[in-house]
């Protein structure tokens, strides 16, 4: 078995490259069965709008990353300075630290967690998730649990949602009488929705490609609903505009800012884009009037408090370092699994070899007591040939090594 983590994620790829190897979650599954003809025998894949990993057990991770730029038509060397490869024990460290939050834009930060359940669910029921992954992912959400309760890693952490609202109070101010848009009504927009109605804004309205999840947000929030197709008429209408969808393509144009910005005879207009692939097309920031947020723009707002929870994360490494020695004990007792197997069933084809001879002797009337002896030395015999004749024909330091092994495999001591 053999371990490995592919990936891009915020630390290593700005968003421009986030953006084109991001999944749909909708797709997930057929992507996972199209990687398993990839020569990679297990695989997950965890996509977010910080990151894209290919958690997989294969012979060769090259094979991972081809397949990767591939599926989304891109060329492989565009985009492998941006990936990271990791193999074994720092795959294993770098699952448990994602879990835990640690390798998060927002130090602490407890959503990455449900989104990493959601992509071992989808693999589970792609066929995808073999015993070492299952092993993997099983540790990884003990993990994550053990250090959520034992530290105060979430402790002032401010997530994507709280950081939103504050940008949005530098520009503003109070937020009474403004109008707020949110684009999308998946679980980061809900977040966004629930902070900022908490500020009483004057009116929250939801844009979705469905009305009825549009409409069901809504009413949870005391707002309103509307369809996408609806946007280019109404954006004038709104001061704060919050999108996250899992569109491929951008929904909000550049064209269509304009003439928002037009209309709005310049009043300012903030924006947030916490989806990857991006919603909002990049070259809006650079309208008059519009202050434009990526998720990488907000980087800076969510350190705030990192001190506080710098402690904590380190208290988590070392719970970390303890659980990753645990797994990979476990990982090389499973290598040495094929071994046990064949030495056993070796065992277990003398025994029966010897037992059909005893049994024959005694079903010709031969003393059972002598059956037996004959039956305990031939496979005493049988099971030490072995090792006897392996150090014999052993010499120096050889010798003295498989003379040290064979005394601690069978308990032996010197007179």
């Amino acid at each position: 078995m053999h371990l490995f983590t592919v990936g891009v994620n915020h630390t290593t790829a700005p968003i421009a490259i986030r953006e084109h190897v991001a999944f749909q979650s909708e797709t997930l599954e057929e992507a996972l069965r199209d990687l398993s003809t990839h020569g990679v025998r297990e695989a997950a894949i965890l996509s977010t709008c910080n990151r894209t990993e290919l958690y997989c057990n294969t012979d060769d991770p090259q094979k991972a990353l081809d397949w990767l730029a591939k599926y989304h038509q891109l060329q492989t060397h565009n985009i492998q300075p941006y990936m990271y490869t990791l193999p074994s024990e720092d795959a294993v460290k770098h699952a448990f630290r994602v879990a835990a939050g640690l390798d998060s834009m927002v130090l602490g930060e407890a959503q990455i967690l449900g989104q990493m359940k959601q992509a071992v669910k989808i693999a589970e029921h792609a066929g995808t998730l073999g015993t070492l992954l299952h092993k993997l992912f099983q540790r990884t959400f003990a993990v994550a649990k053990e250090v959520r309760t034992t530290t105060d890693i979430g402790a002032s952490s401010i997530s994507m949602a709280a950081a939103s609202v504050k940008l949005a109070q530098r520009i503003f101010g109070n937020l009474h009488g403004l109008h707020v848009l949110f684009i999308g009504a998946g679980e980061m927009i809900e977040l966004c929705a629930e902070h900022f109605a908490t500020h009483k804004p004057a009116s929250i309205t939801v844009a979705n490609r469905t009305m009825e999840r549009g409409s069901e947000l809504a009413a949870r929030i005391g707002g309103h609903a509307m369809l996408l197709g609806d946007i280019p008429d109404r954006l004038a209408d709104f001061d704060i505009v919050v999108t996250s969808t899992a569109s491929q393509l951008p929904i909000v144009g550049l064209g269509m800012v304009e003439r928002a910005i037009k209309t709005r005879k310049h009043r300012p207009m903030f924006m947030v884009d916490l989806a990857v692939p991006r919603d909002i097309e990049a070259e809006a920031a650079e309208l008059d009037d519009v202050f434009l947020y990526t998720v990488d723009d907000l980087a800076q707002v969510v350190q705030e408090g990192l001190v506080n929870r710098q402690e904590a994360a380190r208290e988590a490494e070392k719970i970390i370092a303890l659980r990753v020695d645990n797994f990979m004990h476990w990982l090389k007792t499973r290598d040495a699994v094929p071994t046990i197997r064949a030495l056993r069933d070796q065992a277990e084809h003398f025994r029966r070899s010897e037992l059909e001879k005893a049994q024959k002797l005694i079903a010709r009337g031969e003393d059972p007591i002598a059956a037996l002896e004959a039956l305990s030395t031939a496979l005493t015999n049988k099971l030490l040939h072995g090792p006897s004749h392996a150090l014999n024909q052993a010499h120096g330091d050889n010798r003295e090594q498989l003379e040290s092994l064979l005394r601690q495999l069978y308990q032996l001591h010197h007179d």
